[in-house]
């Protein structure tokens, strides 16, 4: 297999399926028929067994094998966290992203990615649907529960001088009170947050 090809495929195991289009934007961007080039390496990789496809949809759904079930109820939140990486990578290549990290037991936080983009950490929470208020709290608590415990500055990631806690980052359905927290929660899509930057 040739590099693009590895390339491709470690990203269908980190984001656990992609379309065409994830494919095309994220390993043919420098080419000038990235769409053709895409189908041409996903028809390879395919016939030689080391993709699964799904035709349900209008967009074809490539998958690495083994893959989750190709009907799964997660597709559409799996892809949502593809499109956030394809959002951050517009404005700079994060230098981690980390998709469903396991950052500890059982009451702890879930997060959907952790990321480190602009020099800065971020938990990313990817909201498809609207949660409630009773649900979003409790989330959070997880969150504040993860703070309390300083498991947290012991992460490979973090700078030997100075401890930090992730930017809770809530992207997608609804706008939620937070309330006051140990740590900082953002409520925003990447464009808003590029924007208040330059602003």
């Amino acid at each position: 297999m040739i590099t693009r090809d590895k390339a491709i495929v470690a990203d269908l195991v980190r984001f656990r399926c992609m379309t065409r289009d994830d494919v095309a934007e994220l390993h043919f961007h420098t080419v000038k028929n990235r769409i053709t080039e895409a189908n041409k390496a996903l028809l390879r990789l395919r016939r030689d067994g080391v993709i699964g496809v799904s035709k349900e949809r209008r967009k074809y759904l490539y998958f690495p094998n083994p893959s989750i079930k190709k009907d799964s109820a997660k597709i559409g939140h799996f892809l949502a966290i593809v499109e956030f990486y394809r959002q951050l990578r517009k404005y700079e290549q994060p230098r981690t992203f980390v998709v469903e990290p396991k950052i500890g037991g059982k009451g702890l936080p879930e997060p959907d990615a952790f990321v480190i983009w602009k020099n800065t950490p971020f938990y990313v929470e990817i909201q498809n649907s609207v949660y409630t208020e009773k649900q979003m709290t409790e989330k959070l608590n997880r969150y504040e529960a993860h703070y309390l415990s300083g498991d947290w500055e012991k992460a490979e990631w973090q700078p030997r001088d100075k401890k930090i806690y992730p930017f809770v980052w809530i992207v997608g359905a609804g706008r939620y009170d937070v309330g006051v927290r140990s740590f900082k929660v953002m409520q925003s899509d990447v464009d808003s947050v590029i924007n208040r930057q330059k602003g």
